[in-house]
């Protein structure tokens, strides 16, 4: 019941001896996350206490890797070291990279996914919360404690707003929750984790969220309709986004009709994904989509 994160990932943690590392480390190991390792090349060979367990710090990811078998790292480092993080793990052929920093360069983040891609790393982020597989392991800021293991797939660009849907849904559970980020540039795309739920077994209904501006949510329903056979709902912000007006998300740049919440709204519809207007509207719908796919209808 999962993609990408399993409670057999080993997952290491670069900038695991900083402020937001530490905290965040503190956390994922509280929601029974395999954390095997930071990386500080300033602080190899110590180790950091987290209530009952060690964590070892090592020089680099590669070394970290060959002590512990790790496949999964989260970056925690500021802005301008964030690239060379990302392009140390791919050297060292991790198989997932969760960037969750903020504020990355867009040309830096042009670099680095395109260098991760031809090393083989699945980059997740950055500016994301990353993704939990709930009871099994969280790479990332997803707070674990609301919800449960489940039966739904969830991608997202917003961190609040999957926290929200996570929460509303919190009945039914989730079988993995990924938080791709909403900056222009993005490694994992909804198109990825429609296809990774489209073939996990135990996900039954897909939620998809997205937010105005570019146009990753049409080409999400574009591939929904030649690909995806599972149920699909989503939800898109910003509806009452005012026109001509910069959005918070770096990623949320309309321009004329296309980009705008309507236009996402009416693409997906198109293909038979339900869309909710507001986040409870759209639980709401996959509780009913549920409910009908279960009855054997399609209501």
């Amino acid at each position: 019941m999962a993609i990408f994160l399993s409670k057999e990932s080993k997952v290491l943690v670069q900038g695991m001896t900083g402020a937001e590392g530490m905290k965040h480390t503190r956390r994922m190991l509280a929601a029974g996350t395999d954390v095997v390792g930071g990386v500080n090349p300033r602080k190899a060979g110590r180790s950091v206490d987290f209530d009952d367990r060690a964590v070892p710090v090592f020089g680099s990811v590669r070394e970290g890797m060959a002590a512990t078998g790790a496949d999964v790292t989260v970056v925690f480092v500021p802005p301008a070291f964030a690239k060379a993080a990302v392009v140390e793990a791919a050297d060292a052929g991790i198989g997932l990279a969760v960037v969750i920093t903020e504020g990355i360069p867009v040309h830096d983040s042009v670099a680095f996914h395109a260098y991760a891609a031809a090393q083989g790393t699945r980059v997740i982020g950055p500016n994301c919360p990353g993704l939990i597989t709930p009871g099994q392991s969280n790479a990332g800021i997803i707070p674990s404690d609301i919800t449960k293991p489940g039966r739904i797939g969830l991608v997202s660009k917003s961190g609040t707003l999957t926290y929200q849907l996570m929460y509303e849904l919190r009945d039914i559970g989730f079988s993995t929750c990924v938080g791709i980020g909403g900056d222009p540039v993005v490694g994992t795309t909804h198109i990825d984790c429609l296809a990774a739920f489209q073939d996990d077994p135990d996900t039954e209904l897909i939620v998809l969220i997205g937010e105005i501006g570019g146009d990753a949510e049409e080409r999400a329903a574009a591939y929904v309709r030649d690909h995806v056979t599972k149920p699909v709902v989503a939800y898109i912000a910003g509806f009452t986004a005012p026109e001509g007006r910069t959005m918070g998300h770096a990623g949320a740049i309309v321009s004329g009709s296309s980009g705008t919440a309507a236009a996402k709204k009416e693409a997906l519809e198109a293909v038979g994904v339900r869309v909710g207007r507001t986040p409870t509207e759209t639980a709401e719908l996959v509780l009913a989509r549920l409910e009908a796919e279960r009855a054997g209808t399609h209501g």
